[in-house]
């Protein structure tokens, strides 16, 4: 079974900063992509970055030039860093990620899918 575990949410002013990270674990073949989704009070979620399989990072327009994902390789696990925070950034943090998990009973490949973290609180207010 694979897991997403995120930490680093919390409470700011605005312009501060924090940082988020999330880590894939259970039986993984590959990671197709992965990003962070996030879900405000009363709306819809939506993407607020990805890291796409060729390597590249795609940003919504709302956090673009402040929000800046990265990866670390060796771990798997991919970060946010959010910096200049304004109220409206406030919701749910969800990482994502659409991986190939392993069947280590079969020794085999199994389909694609999509999982989710449990989800990390971000609040920005004075």
């Amino acid at each position: 079974q694979v897991q997403l575990a995120e930490s680093g949410g919390g409470s700011v002013q605005p312009g501060g900063s924090l940082r988020l990270s999330c880590s894939p674990s259970g039986s993984i073949f590959s990671i197709d992509a992965m990003g962070w989704y996030r879900q405000a009070p009363g709306k819809q979620r939506e993407l607020a970055a990805v890291m796409t399989g060729d390597g590249n990072f795609n940003y919504a327009a709302s956090v673009k030039g402040r929000f800046t994902m990265s990866r670390d390789n060796a771990k798997n696990s991919v970060y946010l860093q959010m910096n200049s925070l304004n109220p409206e950034d406030t919701a749910i943090y969800y990482c994502y990620a659409r991986v190939v998990p392993w069947d280590n009973r079969n020794n085999r490949r199994l389909p694609s899918r999509d999982y989710w973290g449990q989800g990390t609180q971000v609040t920005v207010s004075p």
